[in-house]
């Protein structure tokens, strides 16, 4: 039979379901057969005897319609690093690779602070440094932030 939940008494978990028939039966927990609790209002299947409802199942209920939830805005990565500064730093010193250091790459640096110490080395990292320069200076934010974090 169907019908509709009418009560339920949070403490004990007993509850009273309204028949299509129009009578009235008392349903106790171990009478609910589904997960969760069950709630006012809610269409129900069971089984009836006497006045017990039996075997008490939840309907599935059609989805009403949803509302158009927008996407939360992306906060972008906190970032205590400046892509501007890590630019100058590659303009003005970038063969050395200081700038490497400050934005925590520091294989990198080591390498050009290396490749620094001989006029070959200088022909390497000096466009090396220079295109490290343009790429700050091109990058999002957001993707400077995600790219450079700051790691403790």
């Amino acid at each position: 039979m169907r019908g509709q939940v009418l009560g339920v008494d949070p403490r004990t978990g007993e509850g009273i379901v309204a028949g299509q028939d129009g009578q009235r039966y008392r349903f106790a927990p171990e009478d609910w057969a589904h997960r969760g609790e069950p709630a006012i209002g809610i269409e129900v299947d069971f089984e009836a005897a006497n006045d017990r409802a039996l075997s008490v199942f939840p309907m599935p209920t059609a989805p009403g319609p949803r509302r158009a939830v927008p996407p939360a805005p992306v906060a972008a990565p906190a970032n205590d690093r400046n892509k501007y500064v890590a630019a100058v730093m590659a303009f003005v010193i970038g063969t050395l690779g200081i700038h490497r250091f400050y934005l925590g790459r520091t294989g990198s640096g080591i390498v050009m602070l290396v490749l620094s110490i001989t006029v070959i080395g200088l022909i390497i990292s000096a466009p090396w440094a220079l295109i490290d320069m343009i790429r700050y200076l091109m990058m999002s934010d957001e993707e400077f932030a995600a790219r450079y974090p700051r790691t403790r």
